[in-house]
């Protein structure tokens, strides 16, 4: 067991049975694992929003949801870490159904510890064996990629930013690569080795995203059902990555502009104020003086983040890196052997405007990937509104309900791809898990989409 993951030898117990948590927290530390737990599901959302474990060990049912719950960010979060279900016996079927989500192995309580360390045992060894058979060619941590003067000179003025401790803003396009630039400035910086924590200011509502930022104590509002430190508390010693800044309610500014003065924290409910070292970067994909011209947001919170601004080009005014991008994502997605672009082909990616930017390219390169079955990639896949096309009424049909529609565009799709699952998910931006059910909840023939 020499997996890359196992050295690490720490893992994440989650239980609200106390007594199960002391106990798998010995059996553990006896065995010379370095031991967090977790006494819910919230609780553990908030440790992997934190830090990634080589094994997560997690009851399905708890009183604030089940292990499915974090099962689920562990998959899409850190897939490579292993996950070991922990089930009552009557509740087999649910873990069951975890290891068709993606779970590695369940147990039933009560648990043996010798059995534990044997499935330890079998997980790890499992998790190392698909580390060292990844593909090299897929980076665990994705990077700005690119050549072009004109982002070289936003890079170089990045790590300059990244050593001075100050705060930084951010303002480009959507699909440039903004947390990507925050994520190199974190991680040349003097904070690397401490957290890195991302919130999105337009994926919360107004009294979500108060608690979210700022946490709050047992009791502060309905639902509250423990103590929950927010975002700036998460990122002490580290860095906080403020996205879509521009998205923030005007009634939260007041108060994000006074921890950003002050450095503490005021949790919802808690009189008493927190401490934080936090280095802040902001990001929007709209202009922060215009919206203080129209008075969306305060010119004094503007003016304390825009200490050091920064901004990505668009891909349109870096053509000369749309060949090495759209190469690098192919060789991501492409199942060997991967084809060749045609010169044609390439001429045609940089023509275009790529108004989604560099994650328009991501996405378009992989629907290529899904579709090419030759050796080359021609001038007939540059079809930059597939999706558009696809989704027409005149090929779907007017007046069809949402979900004869959905099963048309599954339909199609699976088409397109020659009844191959994984390339449908990655064409629609769904799981595989999901097609496989939208395939049975259809009823398609399964031996068409195998």
């Amino acid at each position: 067991m020499n997996g890359p993951f196992y050295k690490e030898r720490r893992v994440l117990v989650v239980d609200d049975d106390a007594a199960m948590r002391s106990a798998l927290q010995a059996s553990f530390r006896k065995q010379g694992w370095e031991v967090q737990s977790a006494y819910g599901v919230a609780d553990a959302l908030q440790h992997l929003e934190r830090e990634r474990f080589p094994l997560v060990v997690t009851d399905v049912r708890m009183p604030d949801g089940d292990g499915l719950q974090v099962m689920q960010q562990v998959r899409q979060k850190w897939p490579e870490t292993a996950v070991i279900i922990l089930t009552a016996f009557g509740n087999v079927p649910h873990a069951v159904q975890a290891m068709q989500g993606g779970a590695c192995d369940y147990l039933v309580k009560p648990v043996a510890f010798e059995q534990l360390r044997m499935a330890v045992e079998r997980v790890m060894q499992r998790a190392s064996a698909t580390a060292a058979a990844a593909p090299p060619h897929i980076s665990k941590q994705p990077k700005l990629l690119g050549s072009a003067p004109v982002l070289l000179e936003v890079l170089a003025r990045a790590r300059q930013a990244a050593t001075s401790g100050a705060d930084v803003l951010i303002e480009a396009e959507s699909g440039t690569g903004k947390e990507l630039l925050a994520r190199l400035i974190h991680d040349e910086s003097s904070r690397h080795s401490a957290p890195f924590v991302a919130v999105n200011c337009a994926a919360f509502p107004e009294s979500l995203l108060e608690s979210e930022l700022f946490g709050h104590v047992r009791g502060a509002f309905t639902g509250a059902i423990g103590t929950r430190p927010g975002k700036f508390e998460m990122a002490n010693k580290g860095t906080l990555l403020l996205d879509e800044i521009g998205e923030m309610p005007l009634s939260l500014q007041p108060k994000l502009l006074r921890v950003l003065q002050e450095r503490e924290v005021d949790r919802l409910g808690d009189a008493r104020p927190l401490k934080v070292d936090v280095r802040i970067i902001a990001t929007t994909n709209r202009s922060l003086e215009q919206l203080v011209e129209t008075g969306s947001f305060r010119s004094d919170l503007f003016y304390r983040l825009n200490v050091i601004p920064l901004s990505l080009p668009p891909l349109r005014e870096r053509r000369e890196d749309v060949a090495e991008l759209a190469a690098h994502f192919l060789q991501s997605f492409a199942a060997p052997p991967v084809p060749n672009m045609s010169a044609g082909f390439v001429t045609g990616l940089q023509r275009h405007s790529w108004p989604g930017n560099v994650r328009e390219l991501v996405n378009f390169m992989r629907r290529v990937a899904a579709l090419c079955r030759g050796k080359e990639i021609g001038v007939e896949f540059l079809d930059f509104h597939a999706r558009a096309k696809t989704t027409s009424p005149e090929m779907m049909g007017a007046g069809l309900s949402m979900r004869d529609a959905e099963r048309k565009l599954l339909e199609l799709t699976l088409v397109a791809t020659d009844g191959n699952r994984t390339r449908a998910a990655e064409m629609l931006g769904i799981s595989l898990r999901t097609i496989r059910n939208k395939i049975r909840d259809y009823q398609l023939p399964p031996r068409s989409y195998a």
